[in-house]
């Protein structure tokens, strides 16, 4: 640390390429940087620069000496940054993304009572059930519902996520009630376009896995639409509780095999990609979604 004001100006002489330069940069005189680098030197005992009258270039040493003066500059400028944005208020566009009738039932309540706290963030929401690129695309943050997130991005859970398999009243009248997940082979599900895997849903009971192949005439990318289809009673369909919740608790839904764990592991996440200066608005909506939904979501109180 003894060292450091003359390393910076060390620095900002390589990245300007002149002395002269420097001096304006660092808001000093031309004859004091040249002084610093100087100093620098017969402290390190080597020459770092080799200059004449019209020229200055890089000595070997120098150069590798510059890599860390860099990284060092770079450092302290974040250091700077951090303060800067820890101070600074909520404000600009966030974008997000989230599956669509999570986004209908749950998140829209929560956009409302975050609008009114900051009022300087604009919220850019699409909702859609495809898996985006944040990068490419350019969001903030995305919600997903996974049990494995993406190993380049931050993942901070936002509440469990239960799976239940469920069917109409009208529906289990007509066609019978299934008492295993084998049963499931002999039923019309109801299942979603486009999952991760196709043809088969995924149970647990005893520490024993169970994939039972499900057929059914159905076949949709929206969850919405499933939901109706299964309140129609054409058939038995899987779905989070953040979707059911309200047709299990009137009765318009009737949950079929309890003992039975539905993709175990399932969670809601946010996703973003890491950065350890993230921005304000980010972090205030990451706080609120969680302070929000707390730790016993609403959709499982039923």
């Amino acid at each position: 640390m003894e060292h450091l004001a003359q390393m910076m100006t060390f620095a900002k002489v390589v990245e300007t390429r002149s002395f002269s330069a420097a001096a304006q940069a660092l808001a000093t005189s031309k004859s004091l940087v040249s002084k610093q680098v100087s100093s620098l030197e017969s402290a390190l005992g080597v020459r770092l620069l080799n200059r004449t009258t019209r020229s200055m270039s890089l000595t070997e040493i120098g150069a590798a000496y510059y890599e860390h003066c860099l990284r060092i500059a770079q450092e302290l400028d974040a250091a700077a940054q951090t303060v800067t944005q820890l101070q600074a208020e909520p404000r600009g566009v966030l974008r997000l993304t989230s599956p669509v009738i999570f986004a209908s039932l749950h998140l829209a309540p929560a956009l409302e009572t975050f609008c009114r706290r900051h009022e300087k963030v604009e919220i850019e929401l699409i909702a859609s059930d495809r898996v985006v690129d944040l990068v490419e695309e350019g969001y903030d943050l995305a919600i997903r519902i996974t049990d494995s997130p993406p190993p380049n991005m931050v993942a901070r859970p936002l509440a469990p996520v239960r799976w239940v398999t469920c069917a109409s009243p009208a529906y289990l009248e007509r066609h019978g009630v299934p008492l295993t997940p084998q049963d499931l082979t002999r039923h019309q599900c109801l299942t979603y376009h486009g999952a991760p895997v196709q043809g088969s849903w995924r149970y647990v009971a005893g520490g024993r896995e169970v994939t039972p192949q499900i057929n059914g005439r159905f076949r949709v990318n929206n969850s919405e639409v499933l939901l109706q289809l299964a309140l129609d009673g054409m058939g038995i369909v899987m779905n989070p509780t953040y979707v059911l919740g309200p047709h299990l608790k009137s009765g318009r839904l009737r949950q079929l095999l309890p003992e039975y764990v539905a993709n175990p592991g399932m969670s809601l996440q946010m996703l973003y990609l890491p950065n350890r200066y993230m921005q304000p608005k980010v972090r205030a909506f990451i706080d609120h979604l969680i302070a929000h939904f707390g730790p016993e979501p609403p959709w499982d109180r039923f």
